[in-house]
């Protein structure tokens, strides 16, 4: 196992969709950028994890890491000590479905409140729910565990559940996707397709807050202006990086940059008034899966920008935004760790990235500064 990549001897050339890497592997020699007087690490930290799917902070030198196999693994980042959370309800873990995103209530108490959302079985059929518990740290148990969410649409597949959570001042916002079953998606009495608000100082009442989705596996808050931006898979292209506005229509399946797997057109077309449109697109897809904006200092040239993983090509990407609308892409890296399902910004400018493999793991992307 590789515990250290010397990443990135910065004598690389940028183009407006990629940016190559003079990469050397090494963890012996480290290379020094020339560009921007640092040195860039990219580290594994401690064990394998199988199938990492979410992750959030508890404080700055602790993680909550979900395994879609239906674990909640607690990290130590400092001395790298992996601890089991224990008191999670029955998890259903089958092809896209199994324990997905979680989210941490930020406050100053010793206890935590948690949100992860996951996959249940009824009758042969699967569905998506959002669970709400109190972590006790000194006792690595959840407690006080409540069902909030249970969506209304179950069935046989076990693809596109989504699931990204999202707090929000005292709103949890939550990205479902189709299910496979594409019309859902334009069905207001659905909630597959959709991204949901639950408001839980209203006994976790819900309702749609947008819809038009086909599978959204990224939500965050712009913190520069506190709006919330998803990104969902298209079909075969068709990508979409969206700001997701309260009681709009996000086209999927009527509207899509998108062709089915083995040709042919989807829809009506790429636009239409009706709908909103999607920021940016990729064709091809890149598989997109995790989203964050860069708000720390450490990495100067990515603050105001957005990162995003890849799983088709394995990479970290950044879109550039300018006027609050994405203007062009660089690729960071590719090829070195992973398909990368989910990015976190730590409290330090740290990138945090999980890799969905059963031997995945977590990876912190980071610069030190030369003396």
């Amino acid at each position: 196992m590789l515990d250290y990549f010397s990443l990135f001897q910065l004598n690389y050339f940028t183009f407006t969709k990629k940016v190559f890497f003079s990469l050397i592997l090494s963890s012996l020699i480290f290379i020094t950028p020339k560009l921007v007087n640092s040195e860039i690490y990219l580290k594994r930290i401690g064990n394998d994890l199988e199938y990492p799917w979410g992750m959030d902070f508890l404080d700055e030198n602790t993680i909550l890491v979900t395994q879609k196999t239906g674990k909640i693994i607690k990290i130590n980042l400092k001395n790298e000590i992996f601890e089991e959370i224990n008191g999670l309800p029955i998890i259903f873990f089958k092809g896209q479905g199994g324990l997905l995103d979680i989210t941490v209530k930020k406050n100053k108490s010793n206890n935590k409140v948690i949100y992860f959302c996951n996959t249940v079985e009824k009758n042969g059929k699967l569905g998506t729910v959002i669970h709400r518990g109190e972590l006790v740290l000194n006792k690595n148990k959840i407690e006080n565990l409540k069902l909030i969410f249970e969506s209304n649409h179950y069935s046989k597949s076990s693809k596109h559940f989504g699931c990204r959570l999202l707090l929000k001042k005292d709103m949890l916002y939550a990205s479902l996707g189709d299910r496979g079953k594409r019309d859902t998606a334009q069905n207001i009495n659905d909630d597959s397709g959709s991204i949901i608000e639950i408001d839980l100082n209203n006994s976790n009442s819900y309702k749609i807050y947008s819809l038009g989705h086909r599978n959204p596996q990224g939500l965050t808050i712009n913190p520069f202006n506190n709006q919330i931006w998803s990104h969902e898979h298209g079909p075969r292209g068709g990508d979409e990086i969206n700001i997701i506005i309260k009681d709009k229509n996000y086209g999927w399946p009527i509207i899509t940059s998108g062709e089915e797997y083995f040709g042919g057109k989807i829809g009506e077309g790429s636009y239409s008034p009706e709908y909103e449109s999607p920021l940016w697109t990729w064709i091809p897809s890149i598989a997109p899966s995790g989203m964050a904006f860069y708000d720390r200092n450490m990495f100067e040239n990515f603050k105001g920008h957005l990162l995003i993983g890849s799983l088709k090509f394995k990479s970290l990407y950044l879109v550039k935004i300018k006027d609050n609308l994405p203007i062009s892409e660089e690729i960071i890296f590719q090829n070195k760790i992973g398909r990368i399902r989910d990015v976190e910004v730590g409290m330090d400018g740290s990138i945090y990235l999980l890799t969905d493999e059963k031997n995945g793991g977590l990876f912190r992307l980071y610069k030190k500064e030369l003396k």
